[in-house]
């Protein structure tokens, strides 16, 4: 199938899905978004396939987030009640993404800020290279995500940290608090990642995919039931209210 946004390749095993707008910095608009979700799932029914790398076109990044200039648009062309529907679909895009059968391993070629730092934090795990960095951006536009995601990567206090203050996480950092699992310089990376891929590729795919399976099973919490909460919570609970509305017993409280 002919993409227009994103390339996709196969070998020994492994697709790799290029996110490919270089330039806008790989940015994600709703036709690439539809696309990547496209992707992954064909590739989750190809019996060729036994692992996923997802990568950006480049050395500069693997996604600089939403597309400004389509949300622009979004905003004189699409009433409020359809670019809410618009932002579940592209939600529960990255949930599937989350929740494949097999793995999706990110090989990090650059930046991941805004929507492309939820969406790396949403993969099994991630390599990168020198060029590689995060900037989790949602609080300081006014909204939440990443709460699902990026605890299992990183835990509870680091991201914290990371989704309270949106501040940039550099490679080395990333490497030492978890966000990657491997950082290598930039001429190796695609080599240090097709051999971890190919090797999982290689072996029984039901054991693979029946050990992904129950590791979302074991969290206590389903990663669907994380998703599904963090999306009330958003949607009914704090989107066109004020703290006080938000949080009453919280303001109940401070009061006294």
């Amino acid at each position: 199938m002919a993409y227009e946004h994103i390339l996709v390749d196969k070998e020994e095993g492994v697709a790799i899905i290029t996110l490919n707008r270089p330039e806008v910095l790989n940015a994600m608009n709703r036709k690439l978004s539809t696309e990547l979700h496209e992707a992954v799932g064909a590739m989750n029914a190809d019996d060729e396939v036994g692992c996923i790398v997802l990568t950006g076109t480049g050395n500069r990044a693997f996604s600089a987030g939403g597309d400004i200039h389509e949300q622009r648009q979004r905003a004189t062309e699409f009433t409020e009640e359809e670019r809410d529907q618009q932002d579940l679909a592209r939600a529960r895009n990255s949930y599937d993404i989350s929740s494949s059968p097999k793995p999706i391993i990110g090989m990090m070629n650059g930046l991941a800020y805004g929507g492309g730092s939820v969406l790396a934090s949403s993969l099994d795990f991630r390599l990168g290279c020198e060029h590689a960095s995060f900037r989790f951006l949602a609080a300081a536009y006014g909204r939440i995500n990443s709460t699902w995601t990026l605890t299992n990567q990183v835990g509870w206090p680091m991201a914290k940290e990371l989704l309270f203050s949106g501040r940039v996480i550099e490679a080395e950092e990333s490497y030492r608090i978890g966000l990657l699992n491997h950082l290598v310089p930039c001429d190796q990376l695609r080599a240090k990642t097709m051999e971890i891929a190919t090797t999982i590729a290689k072996h029984r795919r039901e054991s693979v995919m029946g050990i992904k399976e129950l590791l979302l099973q074991h969290k206590g919490r389903s990663l669907e039931e994380m998703w599904a909460n963090e999306k009330e919570f958003t949607t009914n609970k704090v989107k066109g209210y004020g703290v006080e509305d938000a949080f009453p017993e919280f303001i109940s409280r401070k009061g006294r």
